[in-house]
Order: structure tokens, then sequence, then C-alpha cells
């Protein structure tokens, strides 16, 4: 026997802990899970209370075989796997694939990569805890009958390699509900008033912005407004001054991380947990999926050491924050530091940013409350109902707020000091300019990866450790939602002035329904929601997957029995799956747009094998145009339509050759001879012009030259350099230049041999 095997899931944990532990440990990596459900099969025996039928995968023998070697050799094997449900059930499969005896192998937890931490957890082993690993197979086994019993309708219904899920086919009904809340909303116009006023007496030519306590519903009301306003003396009727904390925000959750590094970094959900996975696996923050707030009492008592010494006695106030989440269970502590009295660490950029914010949020909880004084201030005018507001924030002290503020989705919430000069009752105040913007309400907002994981957790579907993944899912697999901008409306509108003692109109554009790096639904999201409610409206009911998640947790704490929750679900599902499978509902989505005004022909949106698209005209005579991306069947105008069949466009000549504008399916580009040049992102195929078009054309065509390296004409050979680096093509095929070699001063016959002597590059035919 040789001494102890640690296993863990990654190599770079791995790494870390073995600078730990010494020579008297070998810690191994199992690369994640070790066995699952076969891919291409149920492998689940619903006849015998659901029993899955695990196997290990191709790519994990290897690696099941060298655990299994050193397994046999150890004296203890000790299972590290991570403390949540998942990394529980990888114990347990390690446990059972390798055939490891009870009475020489533990399991250990801990909650951060330190020595203490690893130690502490070798000193205190426990057994593998078979409640945690139950939650975690009653959510694969439903998970795989949902998905795998739902996809087939899909196929037949709609469309082939679509794919239904338990929380995926949730999260996006959440984003299509949006959706279609936007569409039906209707914009209703109003006038929103502000004035600029000089507070006499104040012996400085400071001024103050005020808004009026009313909105007007057109132009005619608000221009009447500022007429009575010409003359009128302003005086402050009101002033009240409330003196109030804002308290600091509790540390970081999994949620809660992902949300604010969006907000703030600009992070994709699936970018914070890679990041936030490596930074734990380099031992520089505690565990990165869990639901708590909690702090442990030695993160507490460095944090209130690091603030006095740093901030001051005054600027401490340790507390512990209590966690909110419905049965949080996945760790016992919030994300944290391991060191608070490390303000740095090594890494890139984006590690150390995520670190940054992390470590300030976390000490930013221990420090003391912000005292702020908030000031409202009435000022009217005899005869004149309405009255206009001042507003103030002025921070007293500044506590917490010295080292972080937290970011909401609406940055209009997010207050801003503003320091009033000493104004009092009947004082007098004089009117710089008064103006009435013409606006418009606005629908609800499409949500981003942090709101949408913000909604998510607040219905209770899901798990932190889902997010990321669903969200992937919904937009790389499936192509349901797509990350994208919407460049609102622009609505002519007439504001009015008054300054100077005169009122006039101005004239602008305003733009509404504006909005950046939204999740939007794509026209098969819509089509699969849609027949997916319709159908299979429980499991798409918000609070059906809620409870789940509950019955999960009651598995387990040892409440239920996972093989009862998912009879209990399984038969009526079946039974509906069954019906709707072999009944003669399709889904079939056409719209009439309307017919073009030129020739008279109709235009008719619908949905077809490779897509949504516009079909004009009928019989022999029918034209087709794809949508583009973000476009909707169901908000597509006429105009919208018409613009779709203005492509190709013939732009002009270069050199005897016409230059032509087209879309295919990697989006719009330049059709030159046998040429073809994408057109980039911000340049519009219906308007660009030939120059830029020329422009493009050069560009590319410098770019093809400078990427052959070498060329035999004699022999068909190049040396080519791709994006991947330099390779050799001949006869059609791609061949690797080796290791090493010096792609720049190959000759032909280097260039033969290398060709005789390897394969073509390209994807091997899968075996069926």
């Amino acid at each position: 026997m040789e001494g102890n095997l640690v296993i863990v899931e990654s190599p770079a944990k791995a790494g870390t802990i073995q600078k730990f532990l010494g020579k008297d440990y070998t810690v191994k990596s199992s690369f994640g899970h070790i066995r699952d459900l076969k891919d291409n099969s149920l492998s689940i025996d619903v006849k015998d209370r659901f029993k899955p039928e695990y196997v290990v995968p191709d790519d994990k023998k290897k690696v099941v075989s060298e655990l299994k070697k050193a397994a046999e050799k150890a004296e203890t094997v000790w299972l590290a796997s991570d403390e949540d449900r998942e990394g529980e059930a990888i114990s347990w499969h390690l446990y059972e694939t390798l055939g490891l005896r009870k009475e020489n192998t533990k399991r250990i937890v801990f909650h951060e990569i330190t020595k203490d931490a690893i130690l502490n957890a070798i000193q205190n082993p426990r057994d593998i805890d078979m409640n945690l690993v139950d939650a975690q197979q009653a959510r694969r086994v439903l998970d795989r009958l949902v998905g795998f019993e739902l996809s087939p309708i899909l196929w037949r219904k709609i469309q082939p390699k679509l794919s239904a899920g338990r929380v995926q086919s949730v999260a996006l009904r959440l984003i299509v509900d949006r959706e279609r809340e936007i569409l039906d909303f209707k914009k209703e116009q109003y006038y929103r008033t502000d004035a600029i006023f000089h507070p006499e007496g104040t012996g400085s030519n400071v001024t103050v912005k005020a808004s009026l306590d009313r909105k007007f519903p057109n132009q005619e009301a608000a221009e009447e407004f500022l007429n009575k306003c010409i003359g009128a003396e302003f005086r402050i009727t009101g002033i009240d001054k409330k003196e109030g904390n804002r308290f600091p925000a509790p540390p970081f959750t999994t949620s809660s991380l992902q949300q604010e590094a969006a907000r703030k970094l600009r992070l994709s959900v699936s970018q914070t947990m890679s990041i936030a996975q490596k930074l734990y696996e380099e031992g520089y923050i505690t565990y990165m999926r869990t639901d708590s707030t909690n702090l442990s009492s030695l993160a507490l008592g460095t944090a209130k050491k690091f603030i006095c010494e740093n901030f001051g006695e005054n600027y401490s106030k340790p507390r512990q924050y209590k966690t909110k989440a419905k049965g949080a269970q996945e760790a016992h502590e919030a994300i944290r530091p391991t060191y608070i009295e490390n303000t740095e660490i090594p890494g890139t950029a984006q590690e150390k940013r995520l670190y940054e914010l992390i470590w300030k949020r976390t000490v930013a909880s221990q420090m003391a409350d912000a005292q702020v004084m908030r000031t409202s201030i009435k000022a009217g005018a005899e005869g004149i109902e309405e009255s206009f507001t001042i507003q103030a924030t002025e921070i007293l002290f500044d506590g917490f707020l010295k080292l972080y503020i937290e970011s909401t989705d609406d940055a209009a919430q997010e207050e801003d000091e503003t320091i009033l000069p000493e104004m009092h009752l009947g004082d007098a105040l004089e009117t710089i300019r008064m103006s009435s913007e013409c606006k418009f309400t606005t629908p609800p907002a499409r949500y981003t990866e942090a709101s949408l994981v913000k909604k998510l957790e607040e219905l209770g579907i899901g798990r932190p450790s889902t997010y990321a993944p669903t969200i992937t899912t919904l937009k790389k697999s499936r192509g349901y939602i797509i990350n994208g901008d919407k460049p609102g409306e622009k609505i002519p509108v007439t504001d009015i002035i008054l300054e100077n003692g005169a009122v006039r109109t101005v004239q602008r554009t305003e733009v509404t329904g504006a909005e950046k790096n939204r999740l939007l639904p794509q026209e098969i999201g819509m089509i699969v929601t849609d027949y997916l409610v319709d159908n299979f409206r429980t499991i798409l009911d918000y609070g059906f997957t809620a409870n789940v998640e509950k019955e999960f947790d009651r598995i387990a704490s040892g409440g239920l029995e996972w093989e009862n929750v998912i009879s209990e679900f399984y038969t009526p599902f079946h039974e509906k799956v069954e019906e709707t499978i072999h009944n003669n509902v399709y889904s079939h989505v056409s719209r009439e747009l309307g017919t073009d005004p030129k020739d008279g022909q109709p235009l008719v949106a619908k949905y077809g094998h490779y897509g949504a698209y516009v079909q004009k005209g009928e019989g022999e005579n029918r034209t087709f145009a794809s949508l583009a991306p973000g476009q909707l069947i169901e908000s597509l105008t006429l105009e919208d339509a018409l613009k779709l069949f203005e492509l190709p466009r013939t732009v002009g000549e270069h050199d005897g050759i016409p230059v032509i504008c087209t879309k295919g399916k990697f989006g719009p580009y330049i059709k030159y001879g046998d040429r073809n040049v994408s057109i980039p992102k911000g340049k519009d195929p219906l308007s660009i012009d030939l120059q830029t078009c020329i422009d493009l054309i050069n560009q590319a065509a410098d770019k093809e030259a400078n990427r052959i390296m070498a060329e035999f004409k004699d022999s068909g050979i190049q040396v080519i350099n791709g994006n991947y680096g330099p390779y050799i093509k001949h006869a059609g095929n791609n061949y690797r230049i080796p290791k090493g070699t010096d792609a720049a001063n190959l000759t032909e016959e280097d260039c033969k041999n290398i060709i005789s002597g390897s394969e073509p590059t390209g994807r091997k035919r899968r075996r069926k």
C-alpha cells in the first residue's frame, strides 16, 4: 500500500492542494464526472423505480483506469470533490466505479482551498451523503425524462434538431412572455416639465433643477401651463429634510455575483462562472456555487482588522447577513476572498477585476452604514396649482460608500450626491428656463443575462449552478435567443421652452424603445414556447418548476424518496406525451402582411424547415426572403418585409465588373465577379456606397495576397497562412505543417514530403 490518494475534479485544483499536503499525499483529478447516463438513449428503467443506467464515456475510460490503479495501491482514498450536490454525486460515482471499500475511503469537504481548510477537512472526514446524491440523481433523471420525451415531439411537430428542457424551456418562456408584453404595449405620449431656477439671495450664480409634479397629456396642455408661468414669481413653499442611512449589500451569492459582474464588468454569466472557478481553484476565493450570504467568524474577524487598520474604527461594523434564498443548502458560506489582506492577486485582467469586485463587496459588507441627508424642497407661484420639487441627497458620512456602491438594473434609481445652497421658506426663485419635453411611456425592459438570473432566482427556478449553462444552451446550442440591440423607433416631436420671458417650440426626434445587449427571442424560440405552453402547460408553469426545486431540497434533507417524486410526475406526463405525439396537430405559423404597392403582389410571413421567411407572390412566380436575426413574424411590418426583397442590389461597377450587395446564410456580403467579400457589422447593404464597397474589395484582396506564403503552380501546392497558423493546400485538401518547421522557407520538395507522409485534415466519419 502506498500512502494517501486524494481525488478532486480539476487538475488546477489538484495542483493547488498538492502544494499544501506534501509528499505523503498524491492528488489526482477525475476531470469532472466520470460516469453519466448514455448519450443516445433514455438510459432510465421507467419500469424499475427509474433506475439510471450509468456508463463511463469513452473519453473518461483512460482516467478511470489510471484512478483505479492508483486507488488499488493506496492505503487511504480521500474523495475531495466539491461540497454541493453535484460534487457529492461525483464522489459517489468514483466510489462505485473504482470499486472502493468503505474501510479505507473517506469523504472530505472544504469551502476554500487554503492549507488550514484542507488540513481541517482531513482531520474531520465523513461518509458520502446519499441524500445529497439522491437529490442530484432526481434532478438528472427528471431532466433526462423531460428532454428525452419532449424533444421528439418538437422534431415531428415543428422542426428537427430542437430540444426542450425542464429549466431551459421555462427560462425561454420568461423571455418570450416579456417580448409579448412589449408587442402588446401601447405607448402613450406625455409632456414632462423641468425648470432651472436661480435662488435669489444666495450671493452666487448657482442654479438648481426642479421637476413639476404633474405630467401633461399633450402639447396644448403643456404650452398652456408654460404661458401661465410667464412672469410668475416662484418661491419656496416647503422644505423637508430627513436624515437616513444607506446599508451595504450582503456578500456575494452565485446569482448576485453573476448580476453584479454583468452590470459592472460587462461579463456574461458563463464568463463570470468560468473566471470564478479559476479563482477558486487557485485558492483566491471561497467556493463559487452558493446560496448563502453567511461569513465565517474568521472572515468577520479579519475583515474588521483590515477595516480598522486602513479606514479607522468608525468605519467598522461587523454584521452577519441572513440568507434569503429558500432552501439554501449548496454551501455554508458566501463567496469571499480567502485572505482579506490580499487586496490584489496575479492573473489575467479579467481575473483581477472579478477578484477586486468580490474583495470590495466582502469588505464593504462589514463597514459602517452611510449617513445621508435627503432634502425635498417645494416651489410654487400664486395662481398656479402645480408645484415644482427640488430634490437632493447629501452624504454626511460615507461609511461603506468609501469602498463600494452596488449597481442596479435601472441606472435611474441610483442616487448621486447633490449639495444644495442654503435656502429658506419664502425665498424667491428666478426662473432661468422651463422646458416641457415630449416623452412616451415605455414598455417593460427586455431581459439582460443579469436580470434573467435575478428573475429565475425570485421565482425559485433552477439553482445557481444551472443558470449559466441554461442561458448558454438557449443562445448557442439551440438558437432560441440571441444577445442583441434594439435600435428603437424615431418619432418627430415638439418640445416647448420658456426662456427670457417668451414661449417657443423646438422640433426634435425622440427615440423610444431602444435597448442594448438584451436577450431577444428568435422566431423558433417563440414557436417552441407557444407549442409547449399549449400542450404541456404544467411543465412550462413557473410555480410547478419552483415546487420541483423544493422537492429536490426535501430529498437532500432526507424528507422524500427521489423515486417517489419522479413517479408522481412521470405517469401523467408520459400519458400526455403519448397523446400529443400521435395527434394530428402541428405548429403552423403564417401571417399576411399586405401587398407590394409597386406590383400588387401579396406578402406572407411564414416559418419553414429552414427558419422564418417572407413569401412574395403566389404559384411559380413566388420569391422568398429570410428574416434577419432579431426579426419576428408577429412584429414584422409590410415596410420591413419589402426591404428584405431589396437585395441583391447592384451598387455600380468597378473595373467593368458589377458590384452587387446581397446576403447569405452568414450575413450581408459583396459579390464581385467570382469573389465574395463580407460587409462588416454596422454597414447597411441597402445604403452602402460604391467607394466603400471598392475599399472592402481591395482590403480583402490584400489580405488574400498576404495569406499565400508560397505557391508552386506546377504541382498545384500552396503554403497558406490561416487563422490557426500556416498549412499546406493541395488538390482540395489541407495538410498540417509539423511543429518546429519554418513554414516561410518550405520548398516544393518539402511540401511533397509532408503531403505523402501525412493524412489530410478534416473531420473523420463517425461510425454508425
